[in-house]
């Protein structure tokens, strides 16, 4: 199987994954209590849109009591309740097939430019959190495999796993209580990407503001990367440097530096490599919420938590169907990242 035919293959067997998981998460969105509808009657009536919508059938029934059945008629008509489920279902597919994504109830936006609003802060993250993990990780982990039982070694590996037994969010609390004005001195700023007279900085001004804003937010979240891919770096040049082939390399009177940059860090790098996609992807929209939320930074992980806990179901469908989409093209990433790295995988092996 060519490289093309591979591609088309994996391609044609997204279209019902997805549908499969937008499918399931609509059907489970008509059984969830509290809806748009129910918290806009509780509104009408005065008594906010928690509390009683939470309470299930009983609570929709109560909710709907004294209110004017014409009313409530308009709002379903408003949200699009008015239509059958299976109505509603099929112009959703429809206008995900062309990537339009609808309005948001709460917003009375379309979910594209919200989506579109939230990525500065995303992607900030996602970069500065993949870069640095990866650019201070895997040269730590060649140098903990060269020098393995040293004191270097051990001494990193105590600093990267403490770093990883901390949450982000606990680190992010201590940052600001330590820099952020908090108990002891104000270094960094609580909130926000750049200040408020950013407009009027110079570029260079504009530069340090941005890097200002961002050190207390990157660094809790990138505080519990390390560990992971420091270690794993670590045991895949130790796997790869006790094979036969790098006793044959040395025993031909390379150096030790050829042996390892030349034939170990090659045949190292193959898992790492292909992990880059996934990792990439990941670094954008894994872990983000008590980061944003701690920091104050309005990004996709704080809407799509406000969109659940507000029931906007546009919002919820759409970047549910977004990131799975992502998903699956990482994925096919990820495969055609190992053949490039591996020559010797074949595409027919990545079918099994």
């Amino acid at each position: 199987m060519n490289l093309w035919a591979y591609v088309a293959k994996r391609l044609l067997l997204m279209l019902p994954t997805l549908v499969g998981v937008v499918s399931i998460t609509f059907a489970v969105i008509q059984f969830v209590p509290g809806g748009p509808v129910e918290q806009a009657l509780l509104e009408l009536k005065g008594r906010g849109a928690a509390g009683e919508a939470s309470g299930g059938g009983a609570a929709e029934y109560r909710g709907r009591q004294g209110i004017d059945p014409e009313r409530v008629a308009e709002i379903k008509a408003l949200y699009g309740f008015d239509k059958p489920a299976p109505e509603r279902f099929w112009q959703m597919l429809k206008g995900f097939a062309s990537f339009d994504l609808g309005q948001s109830f709460y917003h009375h936006k379309d979910v594209w430019q919200l989506v579109k609003s939230k990525l500065p802060v995303s992607i900030t993250l996602g970069l500065w959190t993949f870069f640095l993990t990866y650019f201070v990780s895997l040269p730590l982990g060649i140098a903990k495999a060269i020098r393995e039982g040293s004191r270097f070694d051990v001494a990193s590996s105590m600093l990267v796993l403490v770093g990883y037994s901390i949450p982000g969010f606990v680190l992010g609390v201590f940052l600001l209580v330590m820099f952020g004005g908090g108990s002891f001195v104000q270094w960094f700023p609580l909130r926000g990407l750049t200040s408020d007279n950013w407009d009027m900085l110079s570029v260079l001004g504009k530069v340090t503001d941005y890097l200002w804003h961002i050190t207390l937010p990157v660094t809790a979240s990138v505080a519990g990367s390390f560990a992971v891919m420091t270690m794993l770096t670590k045991n895949t040049f130790l796997e790869e440097i006790r094979k036969q082939y790098v006793l044959t390399a040395r025993a031909k009177g390379l150096s030790e530096n050829a042996v390892l940059y030349k034939h170990v860090f090659r045949n190292a790098l193959i898992p790492l490599v292909t992990g880059f996609p996934a990792a990439f992807i990941g670094a954008f929209f894994a872990g983000s919420l008590l980061i944003e939320t701690l920091f104050s930074l309005d990004g996709l992980g704080l809407l799509s938590y406000e969109s659940v806990v507000r029931r906007d179901y546009p919002v919820v469908m759409g970047t549910l169907y977004l990131f799975t989409l992502i998903g699956l093209v990482v994925k096919l990433l990820g495969d055609l990242c190992y053949v490039w790295a591996d020559p010797r995988v074949q595409f027919e092996s990545l079918n099994r």
